[in-house]
């Protein structure tokens, strides 16, 4: 009734849909890197969407399973195996007592989620699952995993007796946009820029550096420029708020960012390509295309209802196979 971590990975914590309503006092929302790859995994091992997730990254974890369990994995590709047989992602698998999930090569991506059925015992700080590693708490005991670790299932799964491996995938096609482009709307702050450096920011091609992490993404690019000289008052920054750092360059916050900030808030990546900038790597280039709040609530209706059929088709396919009551 539990997983086994027999070797960790480099950042291995436990991560829900994060903590709300508490960024007055200073405590940010947090929760998984990608929204949707959690909600995916969920989804086809018929959790609620919000069940807490385990996220790492490359290199990643070896887990030992000391109990059947239904099982599935989402977002990045890290060329999952189990006792020897690759696993595709968005497939869900049944695993009994001893099976042993490994991970040999990076393929794509950056964060990868792994849902149980049923989900996992888990510490709860301030109405949420997530890790926060600021103050130890949430997760498991506050911090990320490390060799020994046995983490227990809130369920005990007998719907199965043998390994298995699903012969059907999760259709995410409608959840995932380009990663060439990301879509952002104007930020407070946005006519504090030159109309040069608004050219330029529309225009140019960023690359992803490699000091980028929970907190945030830093690109670099062509220097952009403030006609305003004045200093911002420290305000309130969310989940894609694209910075204006005083050398010129920019920044993405991430799921854990700060809750205000004093540099210029000139743009906010959409609800809906979050997911995609959660996955970048360092190296990788792409651009901004800036559009408006309709087309921004359009695009996160849109993935939202996609996300409803696939909850659906989930549980359909799990009652097939008499793998969910």
């Amino acid at each position: 009734m539990s997983i086994l971590i027999q070797k960790a990975g480099i950042q291995d914590s436990f991560q829900d849909s994060g903590r709300f309503g508490l960024q007055h006092l200073g405590i940010n929302v947090g929760g998984a890197m990608d929204m949707a790859a959690m909600q995916v995994a969920n989804a086809l091992v018929g959790n609620d969407i919000t069940e807490a997730v385990l996220e790492f990254s490359f290199p990643a974890p070896v887990i030992q399973f000391n109990q059947t369990a239904l099982l599935c994995l989402a977002g990045a590709d890290f060329g999952a195996v189990l006792d020897g047989k690759s696993l595709a992602m968005h497939q869900p698998f049944v695993v009994v007592k001893g099976c042993v999930l490994s991970f040999k090569k990076w393929k794509t991506g950056s964060y990868a989620y792994l849902a149980v059925q049923g989900g996992f015992i888990l510490d709860k700080w301030k109405k949420s699952y997530s890790t926060n590693l600021k103050v130890n708490a949430g997760g498991w005991q506050g911090r990320r995993l490390k060799k020994g670790d046995e983490i227990y299932f809130k369920k005990i799964f007998t719907k199965a007796i043998q390994t298995h491996i699903l012969p059907w995938l999760g259709n995410t096609s409608g959840l995932s946009f380009t990663r060439e482009k990301i879509r952002v709307i104007t930020g407070n702050e946005w006519n504090w820029m030159l109309k040069a450096s608004q050219k330029v920011f529309s225009k140019q091609q960023y690359v992803v550096t490699k000091v980028s992490d929970r907190m945030g993404c830093r690109l670099k690019g062509e220097k952009l420029s403030k006609q305003v000289k004045e200093e911002l008052v420290s305000s309130a920054v969310s989940f894609g708020s694209i910075q204006l750092l005083p050398d010129g360059q920019l920044i993405i916050l991430m799921a854990d960012h700060q809750t205000t900030g004093g540099y210029p808030r000139i743009a906010h990546v959409i609800s809906a390509d979050r997911s995609a900038v959660a996955q970048f790597r360092p190296g990788e280039i792409f651009s901004f295309e800036v559009v408006s709040l309709a087309v921004a609530e359009e695009a996160y209706l849109a993935q939202r209802l996609w996300l409803q059929q696939l909850v659906s088709g989930a549980m359909y396919k799990l009652k097939q196979y008499d793998l969910i009551a």
